[in-house]
């Protein structure tokens, strides 16, 4: 979690509050491509950001392409609640816009597994 954070974002975590274990999701799921369906456990971590931390952030994020070239995507901070409908993997955000809170307490940290039955790769 340290690396990719600095990774994708010049985040240091140690700059944060939190990063308690939040949800653990199962994944069964079959991906496009020649690729066999992976059995994934994804651990969904919660930190804290202030706004100045947050202002420090990287805006973009660069991916290099096979041809030496970049694909950029932009950062975008959401509020919590406003999660739900978003196509996030693992699709955590109706149960991240269900909380009362930012800091609320979550009672079973096992989220419904993503399985082909119930998820449709986008």
């Amino acid at each position: 979690m340290r690396r990719e954070l600095a990774e994708e974002l010049d985040l240091d975590i140690d700059l944060a509050e939190g990063g308690d274990l939040l949800w653990v999701v199962d994944q069964r799921v079959t991906r496009p491509g020649p690729t066999p369906p992976p059995h994934k456990l994804h651990l969904i971590y919660r930190l804290h950001i202030t706004p100045g931390l947050r202002a420090t952030l990287a805006e973009r994020e660069l991916d290099e392409l096979p041809d030496g070239g970049h694909e950029i995507g932009t950062v975008e901070w959401v509020d919590y609640r406003k999660t739900g409908a978003l196509p996030l993997f693992p699709p955590v955000g109706p149960a991240l816009a269900a909380l009362d809170h930012p800091r609320a307490a979550v009672g079973d940290a096992a989220l419904e597994a993503v399985t082909d039955e119930n998820y449709t790769w986008v």
